[in-house]
């Protein structure tokens, strides 16, 4: 080409729980079924929509307002409603007019790293959900700055190192807390969010929150939304319904500013998020529209808990199969419904394989294993997929140095949900000698 076409940091951009499909598919194209664990669809796992909530959907549908354009915002009533939901825990409030609405949380993330200056930094968990570590790495043209959750205390954050990190590099403006946590379902302790807000108090600094899994806790755990301890601090939480309702394919996010006018400069970033919104027109207008009628509807409260219980009892399950395999760390998930076991250091090595007995797929995952520098995980999570057809998400992937893997809570059916991780137990017992 005349010039270059790509910016620095545009590598940065990957998303390997999508990018293993391509592999499992070529394993599906030789005539096996594939048992899928990688992303967290609700859909996918035989999730079923309940009637009354496809009954809103139609009955949307027949409106001739459906097929229109909302405000650039989104549409009004729908705002109003969520500022009322969110005013309600009588912590940082809002009106309408602080919320804004993207096709997606993806299509919210990648907008609001996009405008931020390419110096400043906003510090994320490690391991972290590709979205935001990707977006944040490719808009500052390098590797992404991340503090560390810790795999042997429940994977709560290591706020010494979140605290040193932030001291001494004056680039960071941001922290972005992920709670629930995705990939791990950890869900932050009330003073865990109070020491956020502490260390953002103490160097000035905005706060972002991915709250899309909020409610989607079980166990007895509930989730601490930032609004509640958050004070005067400038914050952003982004939420969703994708996978509450579940309605994924619905790609419907929004933001919420919070303490906008605290600080000039957020103001201005609130102003250009939407500023950009209205070069786009608006996001999509069905979902809006239906979120106030499902979220009021009699049933919609017992439907949620009953599919909170319900993740919970798979959470369960999985802490019986899995929690005393040796060589893993095993923590049981609070929230989301995702899973991140991790391996003990050391016990990973380049020769370790898992018997696969097709021919076919024993050239395909030696092919793959192949690649140079390939972290552990990664060969383990290949074998995987060859000797068992589980199609899991190494956490390297996730911008860690641990390694382990991403697994879901998601499917339905107790007998395929038992028999995946009953199988998957025994395959890592096989890959590192313990059986």
């Amino acid at each position: 080409m005349r010039q270059l076409l790509l910016r620095p940091g545009a590598e940065e951009l990957s998303y390997e729980i999508r990018g293993i499909v391509k592999k499992a598919r070529q394993i599906e194209s030789l005539g096996y079924s594939m048992t899928w664990e990688n992303i967290g669809d609700p859909i996918q796992k035989n999730n079923h929509v309940p009637d009354w909530m496809k009954e809103i959907i139609s009955d949307l549908l027949k409106e001739d307002k459906t097929y229109g354009y909302a405000d650039s915002k989104g549409v009004l009533e729908t705002r109003r409603f969520l500022a009322d939901l969110n005013n309600k825990l009588g912590g940082s409030q809002i009106s309408a007019e602080d919320i804004l609405f993207f096709n997606g949380l993806g299509d919210a993330i990648a907008k609001l790293y996009q405008f931020l200056v390419p110096t400043a930094r906003i510090i994320g968990p490690s391991p972290a959900y590709s979205t935001h570590s990707s977006a944040e790495a490719a808009h500052a043209n390098t590797a992404p700055i991340t503090y560390k959750l810790d795999p042997d205390n429940q994977w709560l954050p290591d706020m010494d190192d979140l605290y040193m990190k932030v001291k001494y590099n004056p680039s960071i403006v941001g922290i972005l807390i992920i709670n629930p946590d995705n990939p791990t379902g950890m869900v932050y302790p009330r003073e865990v969010l109070e020491g956020f807000v502490k260390i953002a108090e103490e160097f000035n600094l905005l706060l972002v929150v991915d709250e899309i899994y909020q409610n989607i806790t079980y166990n007895g755990i509930k989730a601490v939304p930032l609004a509640e301890v958050l004070g005067d601090r400038p914050a952003i939480s982004l939420k969703g319904i994708s996978k509450e309702f579940p309605w994924p394919g619905a790609r419907c996010g929004w933001m919420e500013f919070y303490n906008r006018e605290s600080s000039k400069e957020f103001s201005k970033l609130c102003q250009t998020l939407e500023n950009a919104k209205m070069i786009e027109v608006c996001s999509t207008i069905l979902p809006q529209l239906a979120i106030p009628i499902i979220m009021s509807h009699p049933a919609y409260h017992q439907y949620r808990e009953k599919a909170n219980n319900d993740i919970g009892k798979r959470s369960e399950w999985m802490a019986e199969i899995l929690g005393d395999i040796p060589g893993i760390k095993f923590n049981p998930t609070q929230g989301a419904f995702y899973n991140t076991i991790v391996f003990d250091e050391g016990v990973l090595n380049p020769d370790q394989k898992l018997e696969v007995e097709d021919p076919r797929l024993q050239t395909l995952v030696e092919g793959w294993v192949s690649e140079p520098n390939m972290p552990l995980d990664k060969r383990f999570v290949y074998y995987l997929l060859a000797g068992e057809r589980i199609c899991v998400v190494p956490i390297s992937s996730f911008c860690s140095d641990l390694r382990g893997f991403r697994v879901t809570l998601l499917e339905e059916k107790e007998e395929v949900f038992k028999d995946t991780f009953t199988r998957l137990g025994k395959a890592i017992r096989r890959y590192l000698g313990k059986g």
